[in-house]
């Protein structure tokens, strides 16, 4: 069999409904690496946050991390980045915004945040990646892979339309969970970076498969050859790419067992 190219989403995709990996998605992907296929997981998570689930899965993988702002090898080993402009970060940090919305700046290094959360900790809990409460209004700007927002969906959405009538299309505005409202610099989402990885391994669209959830998802799953939305998935991303297949609930293994159907795997079934 030719080598497949597999990338998925972690939040509601791959992880179980306590934020961790299945025993039958470990062996599922230890199995596909022995085959030789390609692994990729891509999310709006921190690099340092995503490593911590690849050492778990215990495969090398590439990973895509904040919605496509880095690509890494397996090895750890940069092969691309885009920053948020630093004046455009300035610009969203000072925005006006509820007081109840939480704001986040990833770093290359860091999840800085201008309030507690207690909230965001069972969410990382299986990581151990923390955030670092600090003066966002003092930043300057630099290094920010994405400025991330988190609260009420309806104070998300006033925000997000006046980022969009502030700043144009100058940022990719995208949402990964309902009260998760995601910015990184325009043009980075999961698809392009994913572009790039394909064209680096020379894996064409039809020997690709994804997995994904939510809205951030969407560029990625347009772009294979063989797109899987979950059964929990936001009800706009099936919209959003008709030709996707939607496949069983995240809580219950559902791209290890997918995977296992289309690859004809020999693993035991929990």
């Amino acid at each position: 069999m030719q080598s497949h190219l597999i990338v998925t989403d972690l939040d509601k995709t791959l992880l179980n409904a306590q934020h961790g990996l299945d025993e039958l998605t470990i062996e599922t992907f230890q199995a596909l690496a022995a085959q030789g296929h390609h692994l990729a997981l891509a999310s709006g998570r921190h690099f340092h946050d995503i490593a911590a689930f690849r050492r778990r899965l215990g495969v090398p993988a590439h990973v895509i991390s904040t919605n496509g702002a880095h690509l890494y090898a397996p090895d750890d080993s940069l092969i691309a980045e885009q920053w948020v402009p630093a004046e455009l970060v300035r610009a969203l940090v000072e925005l006006p915004r509820d007081a109840a919305i939480r704001l986040n700046l990833y770093t290359g290094d860091e999840w800085l945040i201008d309030a507690p959360a207690p909230e965001l900790m069972a969410l990382h809990a299986h990581s151990g990646f923390r955030y670092r409460i600090a003066d966002l209004e003092a930043h300057d700007g630099s290094g920010v892979g994405k400025v991330l927002c988190i609260g009420d969906p309806e104070a998300l959405a006033t925000l997000e339309q006046s980022i969009n009538d502030s700043l144009g299309t100058r940022l990719h505005v995208t949402y990964s969970m309902a009260d998760s409202l995601e910015i990184m610099a325009e043009g980075v989402n999961k698809g392009a970076t994913l572009e790039r990885l394909m064209a680096r391994l020379e894996i064409p669209a039809e020997r690709c498969l994804a997995f994904g959830d939510n809205l951030n998802d969407a560029e990625m799953l347009a772009l294979v050859g063989h797109g899987f939305i979950m059964e929990n998935a936001h009800p706009e991303l099936a919209r959003r790419i008709p030709g996707a297949v939607r496949i069983g609930h995240h809580h219950s293994s559902g791209v290890a067992r997918r995977l296992r159907e289309y690859f004809a795997l020999n693993v035991a079934a929990r």
